[in-house]
């Protein structure tokens, strides 16, 4: 079963590829008790999605209550602080996002955890795209129709992110970047408050995760203009990705998955891996998933840890380009 904390706070997730806390002695009879799992960024964005899917399943798996607690903000920075600071014993883990684990620490001289050190992976939950919708309002209705209203009025709209520093500000920096553009940054808790403020028309443009945004985009509130993927997404058979319109440097996608704190005793590692490669292979989590845009994956520690590798590379690489700016 899977509970939601009534107060959410700040938060943020990394990973650690290298166990350097004290390690604590396994209990075999592990899971006693609920399971707290820290979700970096605010209820309803995509991160809180896939985690409240995943979850709900492993706790059945594990016999015991896993219980989110969303602490969104600062790009999930602060959450992920928290986590790193847990008692490696498996009953506080979090997740992992591409923002946690690579753009804050591109973006960020002073992140209060090492993303490296301060964690280990347990298994990486699905793979999503990336997207990027409009109001309906908005003068552009295709990429093209996009750039072309953003360089006729440079500085005039406003796009939203899950927060400064987060993949979806990346994101949004990149695209000005590679088609001199002029859109004004505003930032959130989580891409949660951004779809509302986007289809209330607060701010004209969303740089997001597919699963937060996939419903808007259904329910004809919010238009996608462009996927970030390998392929088309599922859901959205219309849209081309980024590569096909000649932007391979913009089409990345994203994923979330789950970590212990570095210490955490390798039985209880495998342990959680395990319930999590139970709870993605049940066709119902498949579905739900794949109803988010989201490919289930379950992978192994080394794999989600290359996964992770990669793509800070990929943000080190970004934000290191002369005049690139993330403020």
């Amino acid at each position: 079963m899977i509970a939601a904390l009534r107060h959410p706070v700040l938060a943020a997730a990394v990973i650690g590829l290298t166990a350097v806390a004290a390690p604590v002695h396994a209990n075999t009879d592990y899971p006693t008790q609920p399971i707290r799992l820290i979700v970096p960024f605010a209820p309803g964005g995509s991160t809180d999605i896939v985690a409240r899917i995943v979850g709900q399943r492993m706790g059945e798996e594990l016999g015991q209550t896993v219980i989110i607690e969303n602490k969104g903000g600062a790009g999930g920075a602060i959450g992920a602080a928290e986590a790193a600071r847990a008692k490696p014993d498996g009953y506080t883990l979090s997740v992992a996002t591409v923002s946690t684990m690579a753009v804050n620490p591109a973006c960020r001289s002073d992140l209060p955890y090492d993303p490296v050190r301060d964690f280990v992976p347990v298994t990486n939950f699905a793979n999503v795209p990336n997207v990027i919708v409009v109001n309906p309002k908005f003068p552009g209705n295709d990429f093209e129709g996009m750039v072309k209203a953003l360089k006729a009025d440079p500085g005039k709209y406003s796009y939203g992110s899950s927060g400064t520093c987060s993949i979806n500000h990346l994101f949004g920096e990149a695209f000005k970047h590679a088609t001199g553009t002029q859109i004004v940054h505003v930032p959130y808790k989580g891409s949660g408050p951004a779809v509302v403020d986007t289809v209330a028309g607060q701010v004209e443009v969303l740089f997001d995760n597919l699963p937060s945004s996939m419903n808007q985009i259904q329910a004809g509130n919010l238009r996608p203009i462009a996927v970030a993927g390998p392929a088309r997404a599922d859901a959205l058979k219309d849209i081309p990705t980024l590569e096909e319109l000649g932007h391979p440097e913009l089409n990345n996608p994203a994923w979330y998955g789950l970590l212990a704190p570095a210490g955490t005793p390798p039985e209880i590692v495998t342990k959680l891996r395990d319930a999590a490669v139970a709870a993605l292979k049940d066709p119902k989590v498949t579905k739900a998933l794949e109803q988010q845009g989201a490919a289930p994956s379950g992978n192994t520690p080394e794999e989600f840890a290359a996964e992770i590798r990669l793509q800070q590379e990929y943000a080190r690489k970004v934000t290191a380009q002369p005049g690139f700016k993330m403020d």
